[in-house]
């Protein structure tokens, strides 16, 4: 896994519509990349509209996700959620499981889906990931999002 950060987006389209859904599941954890991904989309633009859900644990989340995405009335739609390994495969497999559903669904509605649904291996990846700031990866869904949302904008205008 990459520690390095990508390049902010440019603040252009950022005035979107962004829907956060997000697990109750490892809540500390997912209350961090929310906290970083709904400050960086601020940041970025003062103007967008931001939404959050919260489901009870990373499995329901694209179930949420499916149904935002059928309105068409999100710009983005950031999946936040956070699964630790424990001793067994559960993890990989809901891992997984969320990954393909969340990648169908963006196919399916054309709504790009940002998955910071993360899989980590233990509690300080965890604390690096989602709390800090050096590498947090809800700051980076944040602008995913606003830079996907700006690239659509561009593309549809061109149909």
């Amino acid at each position: 896994m990459s520690t390095a950060s990508p390049v902010p987006a440019s603040p252009a389209g950022a005035d979107g519509r962004f829907v956060i859904v997000a697990s109750r599941f490892n809540e500390p954890y997912v209350q961090g990349l929310i906290d970083h991904a709904t400050a960086e989309l601020h940041r970025q633009s003062a103007q967008c509209s931001i939404t959050l859900y919260r489901v009870p644990g990373a499995f329901e989340i694209p179930v949420a996700v499916r149904a935002i995405a059928a309105k068409k009335e999100a710009d983005a739609i950031l999946a936040i959620g956070v699964i630790l390994k424990g001793q067994t495969d559960h993890a990989e497999n809901l891992a997984r499981s969320v990954t393909d559903a969340l990648q169908r669904i963006a196919l399916e509605h054309g709504v790009p889906v940002i998955n910071c649904v993360l899989s980590l291996g233990s509690e300080e990846q965890a604390r690096a990931r989602c709390l800090e700031e050096k590498i947090n990866r809800g700051r980076e869904g944040a602008q995913a999002a606003i830079e996907i949302t700006r690239v659509m904008a561009e593309l549809n205008a061109k149909s």
